[in-house]
């Protein structure tokens, strides 16, 4: 992560030092799960937070006769073309250039415009990167358009982008959480109706965001065959999702369904422990929040296959260290962060001992954030002006 002025900051300067002066900032966060994961595309219960680190895109219109130009604080300058149409996987700004072209092919249409790029996110780290720069480009072109709309809808287009774009199978969840974050609060998203119920951290904890350090492309993971063994678990059970699928169906699935019957073990019973996790954080109980985290590890690591032996090493550390009440890997798996949920008072020394213990191996180095939930995209009219502007 860039380290010194935050992302808002670092996108007005590299617009300055490039063209002049913005007219404005667009901003969305990244995220944290704290539990639910792999059942949002099951139409299930998810639980993350906004993370305080934001993506963010300083704008302005472009002179008469020249194209649409992006550039980016990590990845360099590119040229968006008015309507865009085959995309390349492997281009950098293909997230923009998706929200470009689906938000073209809806109607929402706009003079050429400039844009510099900053983020606070870590790329690649399971902390849903594209996903708060998909909702801050959208938000920006809409207010271009002085248009308005709701902040389902941007998430909406956001997962297309990964689906139809990208080509990530993914569910709603980074995108939505991204437009929805409520400061202080995460979020239980029911990922059919998109119901949301901000819901308090308890009293005498916070969240620790570990970062491993080590990197996969979701794209070219084994993402889209989880999502696709579910969906064969739920047709052989009869029902339109995991969503309504209960632990005794699972004794119905024959012997040639066992791949199928662990990983949706894994999606029923995540759901039942998110809103187990939702309750407890209204009753103010951290250490049963805890306890529904680790469960939540040790089934996406057994029966869903998608932790790591660097995600395990770390969640065996934060365990193992001062005022740790559990720890789960999160986001799509196989790479990137832990989470862990840590009593206040202890918070300091238990970053310490994460980050000297992780390191001792001599591979690679841990990075520890203490972290508040944040809030959802807007629209910032100066980098000083923290409000959003009207039209949101």
């Amino acid at each position: 992560m860039n380290q010194g002025p935050r992302s808002a900051e670092r996108a007005v300067a590299i617009f300055r030092n490039t063209w002049g002066e913005p007219d404005f900032v667009s901003r969305a966060p990244g995220r944290v799960n704290l539990i639910g994961e792999h059942t949002d595309y099951n139409q299930g219960f998810a639980m993350p937070m906004a993370l305080p680190f934001d993506t963010s895109v300083a704008v302005a219109p472009a002179p008469r006769g020249t194209p649409t130009e992006i550039v980016s604080e990590n990845f360099g300058g590119a040229v968006l073309a008015p309507y865009e149409s085959d995309l390349e996987p492997g281009d950098w700004a293909i997230h923009i250039r998706g929200v470009h072209k689906l938000l073209s092919e809806a109607g929402i249409i706009v003079d050429p415009w400039r844009a510099a790029i900053a983020t606070d996110v870590p790329v690649g780290a399971s902390l849903s990167s594209s996903a708060a720069l998909e909702v801050a480009c959208t938000l920006a072109i809409l207010h271009m358009a002085a248009t308005r709309w709701s902040p389902v809808a941007v998430a909406q287009l956001g997962q297309r982008v990964e689906n139809e774009i990208v080509g990530l199978p993914s569910g709603i969840m980074d995108q939505l959480i991204s437009t929805v974050g409520v400061r202080d609060h995460a979020v239980l998203i029911d990922c059919r109706s998109l119901e949301l119920s901000p819901r308090p951290l308890p009293a005498g904890v916070v969240v620790a965001v570990m970062d491993t350090n080590t990197r996969r492309e979701l794209v070219d993971s084994e993402y889209a065959d989880r999502r696709t063994a579910c969906e064969r678990a739920a047709a052989a059970l009869g029902v339109e999702s995991l969503r309504d699928a209960t632990l005794d169906d699972l004794v119905r699935l024959g012997s040639e369904f066992d791949l199928e019957r662990r990983r949706a073990r894994h999606v029923i019973g995540e759901n039942r422990r998110t809103v187990e996790a939702a309750k407890a954080m209204t009753d103010g109980n951290a250490v049963l929040l805890g306890e529904l985290m680790t469960q939540s590890h040790n089934s996406l690591r057994d029966d869903f296959e998608v932790s790591s032996p660097a995600l395990d090493h770390m969640v065996d550390i934060a365990h193992n260290s001062p005022g740790c009440l559990g720890a789960r890997m999160t986001g799509g798996g196989f790479a990137g962060c832990a989470v862990a949920l840590v009593e206040s008072e202890r918070a300091a020394e238990f970053s310490v001992s994460v980050t000297d213990r992780y390191g001792a191996s001599g591979e690679r180095t841990a990075t520890v954030w203490i972290c508040e939930a944040g809030s959802g995209g807007s629209v910032l009219t100066t980098t000083q002006d923290r409000r959003p502007t009207p039209d949101r």
